[in-house]
């Protein structure tokens, strides 16, 4: 008789273990506390109000922009497993590539740049362009910067992990010796707006291992740095996921949210879920012969009562670690006019509320806009807000922070912002333009006090590795499997997620005695060149010395080259600007 996995959770998660169990035997049945949606946070819906009938359609809306680095392994692994149409690598094909990114501050010229390696003459010309940008840098702060980027390139993984996570981002780069711009660009631009994490708080280990990748995969010829859905997210990847698992057997349950852990004996004996039927709360007790914990941080802290904590006292590290969540959360404007502005992201590098962009309907070929709401719509501009904790610039809100204002509020001071950023060379953005808006409804309007955020984002903080616990547990048959595990990933993403989710999958495989294949699992890839620089840093690190710095002539020869190149093309016109 095939072994029974309950699967607490059904957002990435949850859905890439029912995905793993499934696939080798194991009886599968995922609770999700969503009424409508799978996916979690990672989810599209349809955007109340912008049907006039059942049979219109939906604009579609979302909980914040996909964006699928080239890192990636473990999800995109998945997605080719999950059958779309007539493709032969599934979902996976609904990936497309992202070719630049637009760095944009209050009233100074945009940065545009390549995010992928050159792939032509003009491409060469156009990054060396780039590099010679007036980005308000001085030249120390470059230098500075460059010096503290080599350092981590070159920096064994054991000084990383127990040195470097006990070092905020902007203590590393030493923020407070330099500039607004500095701070903006260099410190805040990967810890606050890409991963919603307080610079001053973010630990370097994790901010800059995922700066590297992204560093790499931009050096890399074979890797697509940056990657987006071809369309909304439900319907090019979510609902064809899940209408696979139930092909193959898995039971997805909506509207049932675990509430209590039943302990018996050192073990899970059955878990209390709670389901909302006719506006009334019912309990039911679901047993299986293991459990997933799949949900976010905050839900799993309240599930790690006192009987679980005797039968497994590591777990309190779970219930610390559930006050490091932040929010970050999307909103949509749907414009009358193609507003497309780089074909990519954009971030705004000194936007006190932390926005990043994209303009989707580009990336949408196949997908009719004009069938949905009144017809009119030419570009969705969707937003995440990724600080909720600062003022605003209109006086309107009377500054107020964008997690205390109402919608409206947040609304016309998202649009304020992108306007003073992308309004420099001319009127890019214009209020004329906005047909329709939508926020994600995560977040919730209190009336009188603050707003509250039903789904934030885990952040890691300076020192918090220790807190986060294995994808196994000291209760046999309890197992995790959600961002807050220990990875290679190590940030709260869907990578994170599908590789914790395939290390408690494997765990149960063990634990079982089952006769099936682990899930295969990727380590960070960092280039061979680096190797021996490393091992020169491992090596020091053993002897308990500091990092010293140290730069192999090979290195000094090619930042020559480099330089050479920078002089021949740094006057003339851009190619991107012609």
């Amino acid at each position: 008789m095939a072994k029974s996995v309950i699967i607490l959770g059904g957002g990435v998660a949850g859905m890439s273990a029912a995905h793993e169990l499934a696939e080798r035997g194991f009886e599968v049945e995922v609770y999700d506390k969503h009424r409508l949606y799978a996916g979690g946070k990672a989810r599209s819906v349809n955007v109340p109000g912008t049907n006039k009938t059942i049979a219109d359609k939906y604009l579609p809306g979302e909980h914040g922009f996909r964006f699928f680095p080239g890192f990636y392994k473990h999800v995109v692994d998945t997605m080719k497993r999950i059958p779309f149409k007539n493709q032969n690598k599934g979902v996976f094909e609904n990936l497309v590539p992202v070719n630049r990114v637009g760095i944009f501050r209050a009233g100074k010229k945009a940065i545009d740049a390549t995010v992928n390696f050159p792939q032509s003459y003009a491409d060469i010309e156009d990054l060396l362009h780039t590099m010679h940008a007036d980005t308000g840098l001085t030249a120390e702060e470059k230098k500075f910067f460059a010096k503290k980027l080599w350092q981590l390139m070159t920096t064994c993984y054991d000084r990383r992990l127990n040195e470097y996570e006990k070092i905020g981002w902007w203590q590393y780069l030493e923020a407070d010796r330099f500039s607004a711009t500095y701070q903006a660009l260099l410190v805040q631009g990967l810890t606050r707006t890409l991963v919603a994490a307080n610079a001053k708080k973010a630990s370097t280990k994790t901010g800059g291992d995922i700066f590297l990748q992204l560093l790499f995969n931009m050096s890399n010829p074979g890797v697509t740095t940056d990657r987006v859905l071809n369309g909304p997210t439900n319907d090019v990847w979510i609902n064809p996921w899940l209408e696979y698992l139930k092909s193959i057997g898995v039971k997805y349950n909506f509207n049932k949210s675990a509430k209590k852990l039943e302990m018996k004996d050192g073990k899970i004996a059955g878990v209390w879920v709670e389901e909302y039927y006719k506006g009334t709360p019912e309990r039911t007790m679901v047993k299986g012969d293991y459990y997933i914990l799949a949900t976010p941080v905050e839900v799993a802290a309240e599930l790690i009562s006192e009987d679980v904590l005797t039968a497994d006292p590591t777990l309190e590290g779970i219930i610390k670690l559930a006050p490091s969540v932040a929010w970050m959360n999307g909103i949509q404007f749907y414009l009358s006019e193609e507003v497309d502005v780089v074909h990519g992201h954009c971030i705004y590098a000194d936007s006190p509320w932390a926005l990043t962009s994209i303009s989707q309907l580009q990336f949408w070929k196949d997908y009719d806009i004009q069938t949905r709401f009144n017809g009119k719509v030419k570009t969705i501009f969707s937003v995440d807000i990724s600080d909720w904790e600062q003022p605003g610039i209109l006086d309107e809100g009377g500054n107020k922070m964008a997690k205390d204002c109402s919608y409206e509020e947040i609304k016309n001071e998202v649009w304020a912002q992108l306007k003073k950023s992308l309004n420099v060379d001319g009127e890019v953005l214009r209020d004329d333009q906005v047909i329709h808006w939508y926020i994600d409804r995560d977040i919730t309007i209190s009336h009188g006090n603050e707003d509250k955020n039903k789904e934030p984002l885990l952040v890691n903080t300076i020192n918090s590795w220790a807190l986060r616990p294995q994808a196994y547990t000291f209760i046999p048959n309890l197992f995790l499997a959600s961002d807050y595990v220990q990875t290679y990933t190590d940030l709260a993403t869907m990578e994170g997620a599908n590789e914790a989710a395939r290390r408690a999958v494997n765990a149960i495989i063990e634990t079982s005695g089952v006769q099936a294949s682990h899930c295969k699992i990727w380590n960070l890839h960092e280039p061979e060149i680096l190797a021996g620089m490393r091992s020169r840093d491992e090596k020091r690190y053993e002897q308990g010395l500091p990092y010293q710095f140290h730069v192999p002539e090979i290195i000094g020869l090619l930042a020559r080259i480099i330089l050479f190149f920078r002089k021949i093309f740094g006057k003339k016109t851009p190619a991107s600007n012609r």
